[in-house]
């Protein structure tokens, strides 16, 4: 039996380590601290501590020849390379060279698309720093593909959402947010469905292929959060124009304001022939108690 590493290990690889093992594969967490070695003891999970951050690590304990390794740990939180996806590719020449790396990779990659419809074939131009070291990552997962022969696939994350991750705080403090119509489109997958995809995109996934990931039903960042006000019963914020309400938001607000985009899932459905059990946000906020 083929085993399953899953490279930093947080909630989205933990929920996957639980899904692996409740089919009868066997996985191994790979996470940097001891408190996460400890918290995916708690859930049943071996687990290996390692530290992608250095190349000077010692050697791990654990082998990834013939592996199916996921690929979940962040890039660094500045810089335009993500040098932890390169340490991780050195550490093979030790380890052993894995069968297929499935990457989580991000939507932002693609850059403001002004809310065009796009698909995998529109150009990548990333804007932000933290999506350059996605896209850095990426294309080194992709020339670790041409030089091995392993196998890759990328999976282009759009926003995760789920009962720990809605814009609750910012909410209840009333913080104005832009009005609609000036309100850049953004795209989210829950995180139910992500782990689904990641386990598809394993098993029949097409070698060197890009997936969007995401529900496929956009809307402006404003819709969102207003769908979110209402699930959880708070009022809705101040809806300011777009100049006026630049002025009050954080320079990682400002970024993401930048960038407008709605993003196709056709690729992702037809390939992978996976089944949303969250297909739209009005779904995922009506099974998920946000009060």
């Amino acid at each position: 039996m083929t085993n399953n590493i899953i490279i930093g290990c947080g909630d989205v690889g933990t929920r996957l380590a639980l899904q692996l093992r409740q089919h009868g594969a066997t996985v191994q967490g790979v996470v940097r601290s001891a408190a996460g070695l400890a918290r995916l003891a708690a859930a049943g999970i071996a687990g290996i501590q390692h530290d992608l951050f250095t190349d000077t690590a010692p050697a791990p304990s654990f082998i990834t020849t013939g592996t199916q390794l996921f690929h979940f740990a962040p890039p660094p939180e500045s810089g335009v390379i993500d040098l932890h996806t390169r340490n991780l590719l050195q550490l093979f020449t030790r380890t052993g060279q894995p069968q297929r790396i499935v990457y989580i990779s991000t939507t932002g990659v693609y850059g403001d698309c002004q809310g065009a419809w796009i698909d995998e074939t529109h150009p990548v131009q990333p804007q932000a720093d933290r999506s350059r070291r996605r896209w850095d990552a990426e294309q080194r997962l992709q020339q670790w593909r041409e030089t091995t022969g392993g196998e890759v696939v990328i999976l282009r994350v759009a926003g995760i959402y789920d009962p720990q991750r809605l814009p609750l705080a910012r909410l209840q403090q009333g913080i104005p947010l832009v009005r609609a119509e000036e309100a850049p489109y953004t795209n989210r997958i829950h995180v139910d469905d992500l782990v689904t995809v990641c386990r598809a995109a394993m098993e029949r996934g097409v070698n060197g292929a890009v997936y969007n990931v995401c529900d496929g039903h956009p809307s402006t960042m404003t819709d969102y959060f207003l769908a979110v006000a209402d699930a959880a019963g708070l009022p809705h914020p101040p809806l300011l124009p777009l100049s006026e309400a630049m002025e009050q938001l954080s320079a990682g607000m400002r970024s993401y304001m930048a960038e407008s985009r709605r993003l196709s899932n056709r690729k992702l459905r037809e390939e992978l022939g996976v089944a949303f059990r969250y297909p739209d946000l009005a779904t995922g906020l009506r099974e998920i108690s946000v009060g």
